[in-house]
């Protein structure tokens, strides 16, 4: 094997590791990002069931 030859498979690998690494916290981020979102969602929809609740025992008081 010549030098060029070493140079390139070491180059394959660099390149699958650092892909590897970049992809892992792609994957992180979208979880996390997917994450929140669904805690927002879940939140807004206690939110107005709460504001319901509340709404109608104001009301049967007054």
């Amino acid at each position: 094997m010549n030098r060029g030859t070493i140079w390139t498979i070491v180059g394959v690998i660099a390149a699958i590791l650092i892909a590897w690494f970049l992809v892992n916290i792609l994957f992180s981020v979208l979880a996390f990002v997917f994450k929140l979102l669904a805690v927002a969602v879940v939140a807004l929809i206690v939110f107005v069931i709460l504001r319901m609740v509340f709404a109608r025992r104001g009301d049967s008081e007054s």
